[in-house]
């Protein structure tokens, strides 16, 4: 149920706007004066006030001063009631952050309606404030899973480069050992496995982009020796 704020120093004023707004279902609160209106505003924080401008010791234009300094009530859609609403004072009014005047008297329907209004015109900020909230969440986690990917990745491409520094020496030196061998079933059986034991290693490196960045000439020209290196270096 939305909190509505009448500040208005006429009784019977007063009392007929409370009434009607009991009828339309909102939960409507009076004030007599600019004083209490605005310390109460302060306090229960409405969703909307109503407030007459011409009352004694504190008028309209200062209670809405006092609530647009204070953040907890700056944004609260405030409409004005005036009984001769001249350019001056609804200029007056605008620059102070006025959402809307009625003139007295007014009608059911003007005053529904305004309130009607404001209270769209609220909705849809929030929409607009809550997508773009939405908005700047959804990229915070974007950015945030990019981060934990490119971690991912340099933890990824330490451990490639540990293992090319690691595998290719073994298989060099099992290469210059294959040579001492005489050829024949026992050097091609040497030869088979060490092939097909060093295959998967390889192909899991052929997988990493530039790998020819982390080897020596040397070690490339090894590798495509035996048909496992597939770039060409550059």
């Amino acid at each position: 149920m939305k909190k509505i704020l009448v500040i208005e120093d006429e009784p019977p004023v007063r009392a007929n706007i409370l009434e009607l707004l009991e009828a339309e279902d909102y939960d409507a609160v009076g004030a007599e004066n600019g004083f209490i209106g605005a310390m109460w505003a302060q306090e229960h924080l409405p969703d909307l006030i109503i407030c007459d401008i011409m009352m004694p010791e504190i008028n309209g234009f200062e209670v809405l001063n006092a609530l647009r300094q204070e953040p907890i009530t700056a944004t609260i859609p405030f409409i004005f009631l005036t009984a001769m609403a001249n350019k001056a004072d609804i200029r007056q009014g605008m620059e102070l952050g006025a959402d809307d005047y009625l003139t007295k008297p007014f009608t059911r329907a003007e005053i529904l309606g305004a309130i009607a209004s404001k209270f769209a015109k609220q909705k849809a900020i929030m929409q607009q404030y809550t997508s773009e909230y939405q908005r700047a969440e959804a990229l915070q986690q974007k950015v945030q899973q990019l981060q934990q990917d490119a971690a991912v990745k340099d933890e990824l491409l330490k451990q490639f480069q540990q293992e090319l520094h690691s595998a290719v020496p073994k298989l060099n030196m099992a290469i210059h050992m294959l040579k001492n061998l005489k050829t024949g079933a026992q050097r091609d059986r040497c030869l088979k496995i060490l092939q097909e034991t060093c295959t998967n290693e390889i192909e899991l490196l052929n997988q990493m982009p530039n790998v020819e960045d982390f080897l020596s000439h040397e070690n490339i020209t090894l590798l495509r020796q035996l048909n496992q290196v597939n770039s060409e270096p550059n």
